[in-house]
């Protein structure tokens, strides 16, 4: 049986994982690390190579695109697919607004992820469209 420790109640909090089962939160809290970062942080840069997959439990980020704000996230939102995902550089640049709170996933964790959690490479892949279309 799994029981629900603070990080499966953290990852609880993110709305990609929605539905998703303590056992399969409990790989995911195994295949990530919780970070701390204060605000006014560049947390990834557009054009970089894509390294993370950030999940927010606390706090707030701006998206910025060429240097305009596109997008504001806050708790329970998750960042860095695409880069990932279609292996090509950062999109966008996120930079914390105020102190930061987030899971981190390195690549080869974020793959591991995805072979883990398989419904997940379907919901990722429906949020890059997303937000590549907007």
């Amino acid at each position: 049986m799994f029981r629900r420790t603070p990080e499966t109640v953290d990852l609880e909090q993110v709305q990609l994982f929605d539905g998703l089962s303590h056992r399969q939160l409990s790989t995911l809290a195994r295949l990530s690390t919780t970070v701390e970062v204060p605000a006014g942080r560049v947390i990834a840069q557009q054009g970089d190579a894509g390294a993370e997959f950030f999940m927010l439990l606390d706090g707030n980020v701006d998206v910025l695109r060429q240097g305009e704000v596109i997008a504001s996230r806050g708790p329970g939102a998750h960042l860095g697919e695409i880069a990932l995902l279609a292996a090509r550089p950062r999109t966008a640049t996120i930079v914390t607004t105020t102190p930061v709170r987030a899971r981190v996933a390195s690549q080869r964790e974020f793959t591991s992820m995805l072979a883990a959690v398989p419904e997940l490479s379907e919901r990722l892949h429906a949020t890059m469209a997303a937000r590549l279309a907007a």
